[in-house]
């Protein structure tokens, strides 16, 4: 079974409804004077794993076993064997041609991430500082255990932080060893950076064009908040870049509309969109196929968390979904990428979209 199908049946449970965090869900931070923190050239998103975990029902029965999704993550056994993870290389091309380079999030297992990190260079760059910020989203399991795979290439990385993050998790940034329980973390290497604990209702300029804002929402595992990076492409418009969009892509959007100059001006999309991670359809799905066709992006460049039935309507519809290209099957597993052969509208592992 995949991982698309042991979500549906969590959603036939009712489970599908607290995991997902909610589609939507309004986030405290409110409109304020309309920011205007400059333009970029152009970004560069690539894949390095949006493979959360290999096994559905291992998973799911290991949650079920630590007493359900409402379990705090951190006490929940996990099938080692099982795990992967999520994160991004996020790059930045500036008017006059400069590129930096971001870290978003560092994945789960050790393992799966040192093989990821060193089939697509991402060690090299750590050690060379080519890459000197990592942007933790929210401090899930598949996005944030894996922090000793960053580390230990660069211990003093300049790390944003969501202030939601559980006591364990600000622990591990310490050198904390929770590895005791099965698939819970550990890090040897105590982070010796700038550690940005971002705050609600606060834009963070990372450079001219690029920027971060911390949303207050819901999610599972007693996890809440995620960190969302927000680009203005020069002469484009602004494109969103998430991790699992926990507070609801119609919410991040209409934010940037809200709260940014000219930010009706809705470029497009990138990240887990966590729209229909469950692979079951409700009426109100629909009306974000609608919300977000209405927003007229160019591009819309989704995986992880959104829901292969959802792309694939967004894709019929006319909604600018961006295609994977298979580069995924070269990699030592795969899980997660169910239709890689298919329909093709998740980007995968490897695979990379320029904004």
């Amino acid at each position: 079974m995949k991982r698309r199908n042991f979500l549906k049946g969590m959603a036939a449970t009712g489970a599908g409804v607290a995991l997902s965090g909610g589609v939507g869900t309004l986030s405290k931070a409110q409109a304020r004077k309309q920011e205007d923190f400059g333009v970029i050239k152009s970004l560069k998103v690539h894949v390095i794993s949006e493979t959360s975990w290999f096994d559905n029902p291992t998973l799911g029965k290991d949650i079920k076993a630590a007493g359900g999704i409402n379990t705090n993550q951190y006490d929940v056994v996990y099938t080692e064997e099982n795990l992967g993870g999520y994160a991004a290389l996020v790059e930045v091309e500036a008017l006059d041609g400069k590129k930096t380079k971001y870290l978003l999030d560092t994945g789960w297992s050790n393992d799966w991430m040192d093989y990821c990190f060193e089939k697509d260079g991402i060690d090299k760059m750590l050690q060379n500082r080519e890459i000197d910020t990592m942007i933790i989203s929210h401090d899930h399991i598949d996005h944030y255990f894996g922090l000793e795979s960053t580390l230990k290439h660069q211990d003093d990385i300049k790390i944003y932080f969501p202030p939601t993050a559980m006591k364990k998790s600000f622990e591990l940034l310490k050198g904390a060893d929770f590895s005791a329980t099965p698939g819970c973390p550990k890090n040897s290497i105590p982070h010796k950076g700038e550690l940005i604990v971002t705050e609600t209702d606060k834009l963070y300029k990372l450079q001219d064009g690029a920027a971060l804002v911390f949303f207050d929402a819901p999610a599972t595992l007693q996890v809440r908040g995620e960190n969302v990076m927000y680009f203005n492409i020069k002469d484009k418009g602004y494109v969103t870049v998430t991790g699992c969009c926990h507070p609801g892509i119609m919410t991040l959007i209409n934010y940037a509309r809200r709260n940014f100059k000219d930010g009706s001006n809705n470029y497009g999309c990138y990240g887990g969109l966590h729209i229909s991670p469950f692979e079951n359809w409700d009426p109100k799905m629909d009306d974000i196929l609608k919300g977000v066709k209405a927003m007229n992006m160019t591009k819309v460049a989704c995986n992880h968390c959104t829901g292969w039935i959802w792309a694939e309507k967004a894709d019929k519809m006319g909604i600018p979904i961006v295609h994977g290209t298979n580069k995924n099957l070269s990699y030592k597993k795969t899980g997660t990428l169910a239709k890689a052969n298919t329909s093709n509208v998740y980007l995968g592992n490897g695979d990379e979209v320029i904004f």
